[in-house]
Formats: C-alpha cells, sequence, structure tokens
C-alpha cells in the first residue's frame, strides 16, 4: 500500500500501560467513526505497516486508546511512537454537497461567479492559517481562500468547484 492511496489518520503521541497500549492524536472532527478498527497502518521509515488492532477505545474524546496485536510491551510501543497512521482513501466516509476532500478535488476546474474559468486546481495548501486552493491557467498561478463564502458550489459530477472570488483578487494574478 502506497502513501498515495491512502489518507493521513493521525499520529501517535504517546505511551498509555506497561502491556503495549498507545494513545493516537486523530486527525479528524469525528474520532468515534474509528474507534471500531480492526487495522491501521503505520509509517516506519518510509514504509506504511499494516498493524492489526486488538482493541480500541476513545480516550477523552480525540485520543484513541489502541491496543495492537503486535506490540506487547514498553519497548516494543516505544519502536512505534510518533508514526503516523493511515487508513485506505476508500475508507473515507463520502462527503457530500459543498464538503470536500482536499484530494477529491485535484483536477476540477474553477469557475468563478464573474470571471468564469479561473483555471484547475492543482493543489491545496494547508500549512498556512487559510487553506488555498492552488489553481493554473495559462502557466500562471493562482491562489484562493478556501472558505464557505468563497466556495459556493462543488459538482462532482462536471468536476468544477464553482467559487465567488473576492473582488481583485483574480486581476492580480491572471490580469
Amino acid at each position: 500500500m502506497q502513501k498515495s492511496d491512502c489518507f493521513y489518520l493521525g499520529k501517535i503521541v504517546s505511551k498509555y500501560s506497561f502491556k503495549g497500549e498507545v494513545l493516537a492524536k486523530l486527525d479528524t472532527d469525528e474520532p468515534e467513526i474509528y474507534e471500531n478498527m480492526e487495522s491501521v497502518f503505520v509509517s516506519l521509515g518510509n514504509v506504511l505497516v499494516p498493524f492489526f488492532i486488538e482493541k480500541s477505545s476513545l480516550h477523552k474524546s480525540s485520543l484513541l486508546r489502541i491496543r495492537f496485536e503486535e506490540v506487547e510491551s514498553e519497548a516494543e510501543a516505544d519502536n512505534i511512537m510518533g508514526a503516523a497512521l493511515y487508513l485506505p482513501l476508500k475508507l473515507l466516509p463520502q462527503l457530500t454537497g459543498n464538503k470536500f476532500y482536499y484530494h477529491e478535488v485535484m483536477g476540477f476546474a474553477l469557475m468563478d461567479k464573474v470571471h468564469g474559468d479561473i483555471g484547475t486546481i492543482r493543489g491545496v495548501n494547508d500549512t498556512t492559517a487559510q487553506a488555498l486552493f492552488e489553481a493554473e491557467k495559462d502557466g500562471k498561478q493562482l491562489l484562493l481562500p478556501i472558505t464557505d463564502e468563497i466556495v459556493t458550489k462543488v459538482d462532482r459530477e462536471n468536476k468544477i468547484v464553482h467559487v465567488t472570488s473576492p473582488e481583485g483578487l483574480v486581476e492580480l494574478y491572471l490580469g
């Protein structure tokens, strides 16, 4: 399994018991969805390794307490400390309406209410305080904030994200 076929679920942040249990911080608004997983991929080096889960439960709402079948001691738990957890993309819950996963809209056209086609989504920059679409049109790059006010409709069937860009933004990049 390649990382490109998976989504980042979270990270192992601490040991929980001397029997090898760990706590994982999940990167989700709905951690309860992942409470009864059978397995997860653990990133060790550059390799995703499947780990089978003996039992798991939510701990203090956003942490998942996990007992892996293969991890039976503190020393074995130390070997996976800080490791990222991944699941196959097919396990992501389906989103509808104007909610979308960043990977889902790659290659979609950006259609602005005033300017029409303003480019194709090439990526999403979510390392800043405000996530941004990275789009390209005629060799020029356009950065557009991802907000509920700007994204007006996600048309999955036709691969178009309809937007109302802030006044002057499109001219700044494409003008």
